[in-house]
């Protein structure tokens, strides 16, 4: 059970990590370790995670669709890709060992905010594809929606940098087309983990009222304050996860 209090915690945390990662990604640094201080076991924190942003995530698709930031017919195989991404990373859940990625994830990340530290051009005006939108969708995409399937946080960060370093888009374009791939992911990690019975509902449905407000909001700041307001934020979420990694790792007291 999860106290009212504690819901109350969730709501609030959900609707600024839904805020956070509509813009940049990385809104499971907040969510994720708010479930389990909440007393979820990790599987079922998973879960409810994934609960929670398939709604953050479907809220900010809708507004950038309505805004015309998003064009329908462009994403059709992209989100089939990344659904199918999403549901290979949840079932691997259970036979894949999460230090697996210990070595692999603070390098991606480092190079994410690299990317867009010194690079900081990058994305105000489309560039050249290095990747044919084929190869992209059935490579990159599906990857990245394993990741988020199988754990999830910066999600939003790599699908806009990938957007950015292999298709060329400018950065507002790959963002918003982030929230769908990223709503494709989600949906799917979240429909195999409703399956296996881990959602925890009560705490979900806190989290996805906040989600909800912080996503719309985060939506509207990325049409109004576009490259310049996403940018700096992919560079600090990155950061923050790089050191969160490092302080998980006992890195900061020198132990492993």
């Amino acid at each position: 059970m999860v106290h009212s209090e504690m819901l109350v915690v969730l709501a609030l945390g959900a609707g600024l990590a839904g805020f956070i990662d509509t813009i940049a990604g990385g809104g499971g640094l907040i969510t994720l370790p708010l479930l389990l201080l909440s007393g979820l076991p990790p599987v079922a924190a998973l879960a409810t995670n994934k609960l929670q942003g398939s709604f953050g995530t479907l809220v900010a698709t809708l507004t950038l669709l309505t805004r015309r930031q998003i064009v329908l017919a462009e994403i059709g195989l992209g989100f089939a890709m990344a659904f199918c991404g999403g549901v290979i990373g949840a079932l691997a859940v259970r036979w894949i060992q999460p230090k697996a990625l210990d070595v692999l994830i603070p390098i991606v990340l480092g190079g994410i905010a690299l990317y867009f530290l010194f690079a900081p051009n990058a994305g105000e005006i489309a560039g050249r594809a290095r990747m044919a939108p084929a190869l992209y969708r059935q490579l990159a995409v599906p990857i990245i929606g394993f990741y988020d399937g199988f754990f999830g946080p910066g999600t939003g960060s790599f699908f806009a940098l990938a957007g950015v370093a292999l298709r060329g888009e400018t950065l507002l374009r790959a963002t918003a087309f982030a929230k769908v791939l990223n709503f494709a992911s989600n949906l799917a990690a979240f429909l195999i983990f409703l399956l296996a019975g881990k959602v925890v509902w009560l705490a979900g449905a806190a989290m996805v009222c906040g989600q909800i407000l912080g996503a719309y909001a985060g939506a509207h700041a990325v049409i109004r304050g576009g490259a310049r307001l996403i940018r700096p934020l992919i560079v600090v979420i990155c950061f923050v996860m790089l050191a969160r990694y490092a302080w998980q790792k006992g890195l900061f007291s020198g132990t492993l």
